[in-house]
């Protein structure tokens, strides 16, 4: 399990598994401190919608999820897909990301900051951000077709490589260019710098193995009149 150094110390649960805690909601739960009808995850398609959870616990299909619910823990599900975690400190709105290439080039990130600014009046310098292992780079070869709608969507960028003929891309190279492009302070942002294809025993990577298995990133507020 790794916790992100911008959102340790706060109000709030914030981490993201690997192999050893995977998704199961009974080890998310023990490792948390939430229980487990409290871990909310949604049905993700590699669609660019943003759910706003309330109250409801229904599973939908969405790619990112915001909160303000003390006492709920949002996660996403990866295997080399970005997992990215988001939390405004002034508000004490969380948000949680699953960025694969085409939500990247659906701009997922920026409509999850977007919400929290439009829905909630979150200010952009109050938004910590912080991106978890994912296939970096380093390994993650694409198509040139891949590679032109993540860069239409993002704009000039470290984030694609040729070699040899080669394309490769790096997915949270190409997030965090959208984040700073909607003016989030570089100060603000925490990015794991470990690849799940090149560390397939830690972490599960589907391009590694084929895997169905997933890991994740989770966050949510603790809720303090129940002591969590």
């Amino acid at each position: 399990m790794t916790i992100p150094e911008n959102l340790k110390g706060r109000r709030l649960t914030a981490f993201f598994t690997d192999r050893t805690e995977g998704v199961r909601k009974d080890v998310l739960s023990a490792v948390s401190g939430f229980p487990e009808d409290a871990v909310y995850m949604p049905v993700q398609r590699h669609t660019d919608r943003v759910l706003v959870l309330d109250g409801h616990r229904r599973p939908e299909v969405a790619d990112a999820v915001v909160s303000s619910v003390p006492g709920v823990l949002i996660g996403v599900r990866v295997a080399d897909c970005v997992p990215i975690l988001l939390y405004d400190c002034r508000r004490d709105l969380v948000g949680t990301v699953h960025a694969g290439w085409r939500g990247t080039a659906g701009r997922i990130l920026i409509k999850t900051i977007e919400t929290m600014a439009d829905g909630f009046s979150s200010r952009i310098d109050d938004i910590v951000i912080a991106f978890g292992p994912a296939i970096r780079g380093c390994c993650y070869v694409v198509g040139e077709d891949v590679a032109s709608e993540v860069r239409a969507a993002t704009g000039d960028g470290d984030y694609i490589h040729r070699r040899g003929g080669t394309v490769y891309l790096d997915l949270v190279l190409a997030n965090r260019t959208q984040a700073l492009s909607t003016g989030i302070p570089e100060g603000n942002i925490w990015m794991s710098e470990e690849c799940t294809y090149c560390l397939p025993g830690r972490f599960f990577s589907f391009r590694y193995s084929g895997t169905a298995e997933r890991q994740g990133g989770f966050i949510g507020l603790r809720d303090r009149a129940a002591g969590r």
